[in-house]
C-alpha cells in the first residue's frame, strides 16, 4: 500500500528535524574543546602543540571509527547505526565530565570522537536515503543549520557557562540534552534498511575496495578531504588568535559565535535552495571562490576593535560554512543508495583525516611570541584559500550518481 503524500512528508519533516538535533548535539561537542582553547592553555600551561593535539585526538580517532564503518555499516539498518554511534557519544560525554587534566581530557575526546566523530556519515546517508535527489540541497540545507544553531546557541552558552562556573558546566548541559533527545530516535527514524541484504551478499572489502576504485567516489571523497583541510587549518586557532593577537578578551569570544551563527542560520538554507534551483557545482563554485576572502582577512587581523573581529569572523563562518553545503550535496550524490552508508562513512573518515592532519600542521606552523602572541597564522590563512581553489576544480568533476 503507497503512503499518502502527506504521511511522508510529515515523516520527512520529523527526521529532519531529529537529526538536526542530533547534529547540534555532536557539532556542539566538537566546537566547544576550541574556543576553550585560551581557557586550557592558561589553566593547564599547554603549548600550541599540545592544543592541536587536543584538537587532533577527537579527529584521529574518529578517523579510525570511520574507516571500521566504513566496512560494516552497510550491513545494518540506518537507525541501529545512529542508536549504536549515539549511544557511545553520551557514554563520552561523561568521561569528558570526568576529566580532571590535560591527559584525562585527551583520552575523553578520544572516545567522543570515536563515536560522535562517525554520527555525521549516518545522519547524511539518511537524509540521502531519504529525501529525493530533486530536494536534497533544501533538506541539507535544514540540517545544516545545526552548524550555525550551535553557534548562535550551543557555544555561546557553554562558554558563558564555562566562564561562569568551570569548563565541565556545558558538558553537564549537553549529557542531559543528549539523553533526552535520543528516546526520540525510534519515533523520529525509520529503519531504512532497503540496502542490508544487498550489502550482506557482498563481502566487507570487495565492497569496499569495489568503492574506493570507482574514479568518481575517490573525486568526492578528495573534494571533502582538500575542504576539511583549508577550513580546520584555520578555525581551531580562531579563539587563541583572537585573545592573543586581536586583543578580545575571553568574554568576548561568545559574541564571535553568536554573531557568526546568527548570519548563517538565515543563509544556510537560502544557499540549499541556490544550490537546487542553479546547481550545486555552481554554487560551490561561487561561493568557494568568495570564502578565500574572509579567509585571508581573519588570518591576518591586527590589534582591532570588538565589532572589526566579529564583522571579519561573521564573514568567515558565512562563507567556509556555506560553501559545504552545496559540497555535501555533490559528495552525498556521487554514489548510489546501495553503498551509500559506507561510502558516506569513507566520506567522514576523509574529513576527520584531513582535519586531524590540518590541526597537527597548523599547530606546528603556529608559534609564539615573547608576549604570548601567536605567529605565522596568515601562513596558515594562505594553506586554507589554496585548499578552497583546488577544491572548485575538484567539485567540478565529481559526476552525479542519482
Amino acid at each position: 500500500m503507497t503512503r499518502p503524500k502527506g504521511s511522508r512528508q510529515t515523516q520527512e519533516s520529523l527526521a529532519i528535524l531529529f537529526l538536526t538535533f542530533v547534529q547540534i548535539m555532536h557539532i556542539v561537542d566538537a566546537m566547544l574543546i576550541m574556543p576553550l582553547g585560551p581557557q586550557f592553555m592558561r589553566i593547564w600551561a599547554i603549548t600550541p602543540t599540545q592544543f592541536g593535539l587536543m584538537v587532533s585526538a577527537y579527529t584521529s580517532c574518529a578517523a579510525i571509527s570511520a574507516l571500521s564503518c566504513a566496512l560494516f555499516i552497510n550491513r545494518y539498518g540506518r537507525r541501529s547505526s545512529l542508536i549504536f554511534l549515539y549511544v557511545g557519544f553520551t557514554v563520552s560525554l561523561i568521561f569528558c565530565l570526568m576529566a580532571h587534566d590535560y591527559t584525562s581530557l585527551l583520552f575523553a575526546r578520544g572516545l567522543a570522537g570515536l563515536f560522535g566523530g562517525v554520527i555525521n556519515a549516518v545522519v547524511f546517508a539518511i537524509v540521502a536515503d531519504l529525501i529525493p535527489e530533486t530536494r536534497r540541497g533544501t533538506a541539507l540545507g535544514k540540517v545544516g543549520i545545526a552548524f550555525p544553531i550551535s553557534s548562535v546557541a550551543g557555544v555561546p552558552i557553554g562558554l558563558f557557562l564555562a566562564n561562569q562556573y568551570d569548563w565541565h558546566a556545558p558538558y553537564l548541559i549537553l549529557l542531559f540534552l543528549s539523553i533526552i533527545g535520543g528516546t526520540f530516535i525510534f519515533t523520529c527514524i525509520p529503519s531504512l534498511g532497503e540496502h542490508v541484504k544487498k550489502a550482506r551478499e557482498e563481502k566487507i572489502f570487495k565492497q569496499s575496495l569495489l568503492i574506493l576504485r570507482e574514479k568518481n567516489h575517490r573525486r568526492a571523497l578528495m573534494l571533502i578531504g582538500i575542504l576539511f583541510l583549508g577550513g580546520f587549518s584555520v578555525i581551531p586557532f580562531i579563539s587563541p588568535y583572537m585573545v592573543a593577537n586581536v586583543g578580545l578578551s575571553e568574554t568576548d569570544l561568545p559574541l564571535i559565535y553568536l554573531f557568526g551563527g546568527l548570519a548563517t542560520l538565515f543563509t544556510s538554507r537560502y544557499i540549499g535552495k541556490l544550490s537546487d534551483r542553479y546547481g550545486k557545482s555552481k554554487m560551490f563554485t561561487i561561493i568557494a571562490m568568495i570564502s578565500v576572502i574572509p579567509v585571508i582577512a581573519l588570518t591576518n587581523l591586527p590589534e582591532a576593535p570588538v565589532w572589526v573581529a566579529i564583522t571579519t569572523s561573521t564573514f568567515f563562518m558565512i562563507f567556509v560554512s556555506g560553501r559545504f553545503i552545496p559540497a555535501m550535496a555533490i559528495v552525498s550524490s556521487a554514489s548510489s543508495s546501495e553503498v551509500r552508508g559506507s561510502f558516506m562513512s569513507f566520506n567522514t573518515a576523509a574529513q576527520q583525516i584531513s582535519m586531524s592532519i590540518a590541526s597537527l600542521t597548523s599547530s606546528s606552523i603556529i608559534g609564539f611570541t615573547s608576549d604570548g602572541a601567536l605567529t605565522n597564522y596568515g601562513l596558515v590563512g594562505l594553506l586554507s584559500a589554496t585548499c578552497a581553489l583546488i577544491g572548485v576544480v575538484v567539485a567540478n568533476t565529481v559526476n552525479k550518481t542519482n
